[in-house]
């Protein structure tokens, strides 16, 4: 709402339409706005947008902070060796899984070398985002791997394990490991 209203503020106010690249500079900034009344409204709904406003971004990196310490932690309890996302950083990987396995692992039969943690449900428009903007690439870099939504997902979109990408809602109980079974 706060875009729409700046939106329309400004082409009464100025002579030619703002650029996008402008509202969204005056929208991550209100005091660039030149009407400080709807400047400061709309840094009061910024600030309460309980959806996308930067507290609620805050606590969603925090929650998804928290699983992906979760699963770190699950990871060592079965002794399974892996790099991490600030690991895989330091070795010039741009975009990286939360974790790769240095020794591939088989779930339910499926080959798995990374992990990708998201706390969040698995529903159909952001499960296709995250497949074309991260699950094909990290299966492009590093084959098969595992997604693990930990607050549950839409069953349906568990259909790409024959190509390689695995949908599960908790870190799986029957890990194979080259050695053995771990239990």
């Amino acid at each position: 709402m706060a875009r729409l209203i700046l939106e329309r503020f400004l082409q009464e106010h100025e002579e030619t339409p703002p650029s996008k690249s402008v509202i969204n500079s005056m929208l991550r900034d209100p005091s660039q706005i030149p009407d400080g009344v709807l400047a400061n409204q709309v840094y009061q709904c910024i600030v309460n947008d309980c959806c996308y406003g930067p507290l609620v971004d805050c606590i969603k990196h925090a929650i998804g902070h928290e699983h992906e310490v979760m699963l770190r932690d699950l990871l060592l309890e079965k002794n399974l060796s892996f790099l991490d996302e600030d690991q895989l950083r330091a070795k010039g990987y741009d975009k990286t899984p939360d974790f790769i396995l240095q020794v591939p692992v088989a779930v339910e039969g499926h080959i798995i070398h990374w992990i990708e943690s998201k706390a969040s449900f698995g529903d159909e428009c952001s499960h296709h985002a995250y497949l074309h903007d991260q699950f094909w690439s990290y299966w492009n870099r590093f084959g098969p791997g595992l997604v693990i939504y930990w607050y549950g997902f839409i069953q349906e979109l568990d259909c790409n394990r024959e190509r390689g990408i695995l949908l599960k809602a908790c870190f799986p109980t029957d890990i194979v490991t080259l050695c053995h079974s771990i239990a």
